[in-house]
């Protein structure tokens, strides 16, 4: 039975804290000695190198350069496109218990080498420890839980009722072809196996493009999976921009489906293009703008915990981050004067340092991106913490920046309407239960949503109401964040996702196939 990995949770139980830090630090010390090394792309099982590199740095400190990647080109996604095409007529045809095997060796591989690749996700996307075990666990989850969905379904394959006393007939899903995964830097290690994984285990061939923010962590994930044992050329993996090889792999007739996790407007775009001649299946998952409500009758301790891990973990970078927040008047003063002195208390540095708990931003975009809306928020309304950058001691090397929050900001303001993906939280106030349920559907997102309250009554009508796709109810741990594999399925409504069926859950897989009924006449 499918278990989620939960590696500090273990650690934890069997009082063994001290050891889950030094497997840490010496995992953080093996990744210093490949820097600088030079990475090449894997098209057909063999690895490629281009003709230019482009150096990859660090957001802790970008004098640090990690790696030097290949600079792919469209010919090099064409390469690939072709191999995977050509794996397809045996991997697509391949026993569905085979494809099963090799991803739980390959989920038994990525388990032996967690740490490992949790300080490659460290470095690369700036998580603290705690955060980056959490993203390699979950990728862990994945692969396991497909595996087993497989399995628990048969294959997929259904028998059907006869509709002649002399036929039998059967309902057996069937695998695409060939399908471009384009991962995002946020969750290297999970958002990317995930994606790959469900591909490649209903049977699909695979054509990965990583985030050019983390593409180390894709390099030694892909190469797990080819040790456990996938065929040359089912997964291949290409380097570069996204207007060169996601380009040339969402214009390709020869790529069947695309799964993509991103910004609105890209997804929007691609989906467009990707179809323009023929519908072919995109699933995508497009960000959003999530509410977390406090009535009056919530217990504030749990509230202000939860938004503030929601909103400030990672730096806000999870596309579930709670951005809004709509408090009760009688309660918005006493909530805010907690979550205020709670985020001003908050380490923010090295992600490296066992006490840090906010890392820096990703790249130079989004710090760019949280000075400019920084200032819009003090233009517009009150900061009553951060709205600066932090460059004291060694900070300045990287992109560190302070976890604000504003209030006093009209409430059909930008930044309460759009994604802003950095660690940036608005708060404003409501007198009526039906206001606050309507100022947290007034965007167009719907992928997380949570409330804090005593009153069951508006349990249910938040409930029956909240257009999001992932909800939960007085969640110290997460107001918005957090969802687990197999536990909470995560995928969002509106403009957060295009197909309504959530990543680590039942419904996922079959999006990756399509049905064939067949009928034998005895």
């Amino acid at each position: 039975m499918f278990e989620n990995e939960h590696t500090l949770r273990r650690f934890l139980v069997e009082k063994a804290e001290g050891q889950f830090h030094d497997r840490y630090e010496k995992a953080l010390e093996a990744a210093r000695s490949e820097f600088g090394k030079k990475y090449p792309m894997i098209i057909g099982g063999r690895q490629v190198l281009a003709a230019r590199t482009v150096p990859h740095a660090s957001p802790i400190d970008t004098r640090v350069v990690l790696g030097r990647m290949p600079a792919g080109t469209a010919i090099h996604a064409r390469q690939a496109i072709a191999s995977a095409k050509k794996a397809f007529e045996a991997w697509g045809k391949s026993e569905w218990q085979k494809r099963v095997k090799i991803f739980r060796k390959a989920a038994d591989i990525m388990s032996e080498r967690k740490f490992e690749l949790a300080a490659w996700v460290s470095y690369e996307n700036g998580k603290n420890r705690y955060e980056a075990i959490g993203d390699v666990d979950e990728a862990i989850d994945f692969v396991r839980y497909y595996a087993e969905e497989v399995e628990r379904n048969n294959g997929f394959e259904v028998q059907m009722k006869s509709a002649q006393p002399n036929e039998k007939s059967k309902s057996v899903m069937k695998p695409y072809g060939v399908w471009g995964v384009i991962a995002p830097f946020n969750f290297p290690a999970a958002i990317l196996t995930g994606m790959t994984t469900a591909a490649l285990v209903t049977g699909n061939t695979v054509v990965v493009k990583p985030s050019s923010d983390a593409p180390i962590t894709a390099f030694k994930i892909i190469q797990i999976f080819q040790e456990a044992g996938l065929p040359d050329g089912a997964l291949n993996m290409v380097f570069g921009s996204g207007g060169t090889v996601g380009a040339e792999i969402v214009k390709s007739r020869d790529v069947s489906g695309i799964v993509f996790t991103g910004s609105r407007e890209v997804g929007y775009s691609m989906g467009r293009q990707f179809s323009s001649e023929k519908p072919r299946p995109l699933i995508a998952e497009l960000g959003g703008k999530n509410p977390a409500i406090i009535t009056e009758t919530a217990d504030l301790g749990k509230a202000v915990d939860g938004v503030m891990k929601a909103a400030f973990g990672y730096s806000g970078q999870k596309c579930s981050a709670c951005s809004r927040v709509f408090v009760h008047k009688k309660v918005r003063d006493e909530f805010l004067r907690r979550l205020v002195e709670k985020t001003k208390d908050l380490p923010v540095g090295n992600p490296l340092e066992q006490n840090t708990f906010m890392g820096p931003v990703v790249n130079k975009s989004a710090y760019k991106k949280y000075q400019q809306y920084s200032r819009l928020a003090d233009r517009d309304g009150k900061v009553l913490a951060g709205g600066y950058v932090r460059k004291d001691g060694d900070l300045k090397h990287g992109y560190y920046v302070a976890p604000t929050i504003v209030t006093g900001l009209p409430k059909k303001h930008r930044l309460f309407q759009e994604e802003m993906f950095v660690p940036i939280l608005c708060v404003t106030d409501y007198e009526k239960f039906d206001d606050a349920l309507r100022m947290a559907n007034d965007v167009d997102y719907g992928l997380t949503a949570g409330i804090f309250t005593g009153d069951q009554g508006e349990v249910k009508k938040f409930l029956d109401h909240i257009e999001a796709g992932v909800v939960y109810v007085n969640r110290q741990a997460s107001a918005t964040t957090g969802a687990m594999v197999g536990c909470q399925p995560f995928g969002g409504w509106k403009d957060s996702g295009t197909t309504g069926k959530n990543t680590g859950g039942p419904h996922y897989l079959t999006q990756f196939m399509r049905e064939q009924s067949q009928t034998i006449v005895d």
